[in-house]
């Protein structure tokens, strides 16, 4: 499933630097996570990078956009050629 950023956001843009594929940007007030982009870097590291660097662990996933691991690695291949 995609990842979402909750509204304990602080908005300090250390999870946007480190997505592989693009995903986070800056929203009005807090961080925003794309889920046809997101796949919780499956393709490209181990863990969720955003997770891993979030210092108020907003970055959830999210239960609205369910995949396995092998459509989000189809969705990284897809993504990066």
């Amino acid at each position: 499933m995609a990842y979402k950023i909750t509204e304990e956001c602080i908005a300090c843009g250390a999870c946007e630097p480190e997505c592989p594929n693009e995903a986070i940007t800056e929203g009005e007030e807090i961080y925003v996570i794309d889920p046809d982009k997101c796949t919780e870097c499956v393709g490209a590291f181990d863990e969720s990078q955003c997770a891993a660097v979030c210092p108020v662990d907003c970055c959830v996933p999210d239960p609205e956009h369910e995949e396995s691991k092998e459509e989000l690695q189809a969705k990284y291949e897809k993504l990066h050629g």
